[in-house]
């Protein structure tokens, strides 16, 4: 009875501390981002966006609003087996999505979107 008892004052705890951190940081602008897809987004990201003549004429012949191509720097997958992240002086990454691809080059303080590719 006594490991019973433990038990159940462990779980109740543990849900009570979850939900004391949870509580904390809903409100704090905090990211977990330990994946390397998410690291490599997440630097894409912050760097200063720009595109390429070819990824501009592609944009403007399917009209793709560039809220998408935000949306696919949050959420996309990156394939590094299409990808060259140890390239220098700028590293190219391949970050796919459902309905679009990216040909990004990332440099020290750019981010240049070089292709999209439509499926």
């Amino acid at each position: 009875m006594q490991l019973l008892k433990r038990i159940g004052f462990y779980m109740i705890g543990l849900a009570l501390g979850t939900l004391a951190v949870t509580f904390f940081w809903k409100n704090k602008k905090v990211s977990f981002d330990y994946g390397m897809d998410a690291r490599t987004l997440k630097s894409i990201r912050k760097k200063k966006r720009l595109f390429s003549e070819e990824a501009l004429k592609t944009i403007e012949l399917h009209k793709i609003d560039t809220a998408q191509i935000s949306i696919i720097l949050k959420s996309g997958d990156v394939a590094f087996s299409k990808s060259k992240p140890r390239l220098k002086p700028c590293a190219e990454y391949y970050v796919t999505s459902e309905n679009l691809d990216l040909y990004i080059i990332r440099c020290d303080s750019t981010a240049t979107i070089e292709k999209v590719f439509v499926k």
